[in-house]
């Protein structure tokens, strides 16, 4: 079980976006993710009239490694580390470490 997953809220805690939160809008192999509004680079695109796309400088988000993000705990407004408990109803569930909360509810 993954201890970030598509749709949680994160916070950057290294780079340009340092402080900032957001959700995961992707998640790349095992170690990257893309956060949305985060990481935003500029790209110079060639137009390719078959595609219908016109050429120019276009801002795409990037890939971040998954080390650069923590989870995002509401209750306390700070980022929090992921720990795991088994609930007899729903199997093995994630939760804060620092409160103990269950992340998915």
């Amino acid at each position: 079980m993954r201890k970030i997953k598509k749709g949680d809220d994160v916070i950057i805690i290294t780079g340009k976006d340092k402080g900032k939160h957001s959700s995961v809008t992707k998640l790349i192999g095992s170690d990257k993710l893309i956060v949305q509004g985060m990481n935003k680079v500029k790209k110079h695109q060639k137009p390719n009239p078959g595609n219908g796309t016109s050429g120019g400088i276009v801002e795409i988000e990037k890939a971040l490694h998954i080390s650069n993000v923590a989870i995002y705990n509401f209750s306390t407004k700070r980022a929090d580390r992921v720990g795991f408990k088994f609930d007899e109803m729903k199997g093995k569930m994630r939760v804060f470490k620092s409160t103990g909360e269950f992340i998915d509810s």
